[in-house]
């Protein structure tokens, strides 16, 4: 159901590569991506400070709390977060986000504009520098992904490229405790990502499940070193509905499950608007910005307990 994609066939064998990549997000919407440009190294540094920082006492992980700003960056306590609006369910989760990395003196934060406040930073030595060179290596691999989009899509290979100068991507360090076996209780609530493509790293402890259009819930399985990417609900309407963005959900794990997801999103002033050559419009345009905080209010938007 979830096929394994090899990167390096982009180059070498790119006539059978786009085949799969087609098929892969008009059917599930998720692949695998194996042979990819994300360092083992890096990788595992970033999951080495997740620990460090998920291990904080809470005073410390309070102190950057995610409802402290309007940028959606720092801590998401367990309960702070919803992904099934359809349900009263929260999710059991904590989370630490982190944005496009600007300085305070930099005049669009000073201005307020959408989405360009400052990241939150933990006193945890070699912290920030290890999540900025992620964040610069997992958002270059997502615009080359978009150049794989571009060729599949029969567009000029950088057609993407300029959407993703100085993103919303986001940088997202999740935390799930074992689950206690209580009625109705989630990792993650069922739910589509919000942007272009998701590139999801785990530590390989399951609870991930996909449900794809007209079949039911399915286990995602972990192939060590790759990627597991999804086309989000942005994508979907820039690509007119050609490209799938699939429900899932994550089901409380037996163990701890720590996973590190990078949400690829365009520039807030990226007008996502029908791709040409994708038929009659099913969607207005709309800023990008705009779209994103219409998914993300409700998202922490409290909800009444059924």
């Amino acid at each position: 159901m979830i096929p394994v994609l090899d990167w390096s066939r982009f180059e070498s064998d790119r006539a059978e590569f786009l085949s799969d990549l087609g098929q892969a997000v008009r059917g599930p919407g998720f692949f695998l991506l194996q042979n990819h440009t994300v360092s083992s190294d890096l990788r595992a540094k970033v999951f080495d400070m997740a620990e460090a920082f998920f291990s904080q006492p809470l005073a410390e992980k309070q102190a950057l709390s995610i409802l402290n700003t309007p940028h959606y960056r720092g801590w998401a306590a367990e309960g702070d977060e919803s992904l099934d609006d359809s349900s009263a369910q929260v999710d059991r989760k904590e989370s630490f986000n982190i944005g496009f990395d600007l300085a305070p003196e930099d005049p669009r934060v000073k201005r307020g504009d959408a989405f360009r406040g400052v990241n939150v930073w933990p006193q945890i030595d070699g912290f920030r520098e290890v999540m900025l060179a992620y964040y610069d290596a997992a958002l270059a691999l997502g615009v080359d992904i978009h150049r794989a989009f571009a060729a599949d899509l029969g567009l000029e290979a950088e057609h993407f490229t300029p959407a993703f100068a100085d993103p919303m991507a986001a940088l997202r360090l999740l935390h799930y405790p074992p689950g206690t076996g209580a009625e109705n209780e989630i990792g993650a609530g069922a739910h589509t990502d919000y942007g272009a493509i998701t590139l999801l790293m785990t530590d390989g402890e399951g609870g991930l499940q996909v449900k794809p259009r007209g079949g039911d819930w399915v286990d995602v399985p972990h192939v060590p070193d790759a990627y597991v990417v999804n086309i989000g609900d942005c994508l979907m309407r820039w690509t007119n509905d050609i490209y799938v963005s699939t429900p899932h959900r994550v089901l409380p794990p037996k163990r701890q499950r720590r996973s590190v997801a990078f949400f690829v999103e365009a520039h807030p002033d990226a007008v996502v608007a029908a791709l040409p050559g994708t038929g009659e419009p099913k969607y207005p345009p709309v800023r990008a910005a705009d779209y994103l905080r219409s998914r993300l209010d409700a998202t922490y938007a409290p909800k009444e307990a059924s």
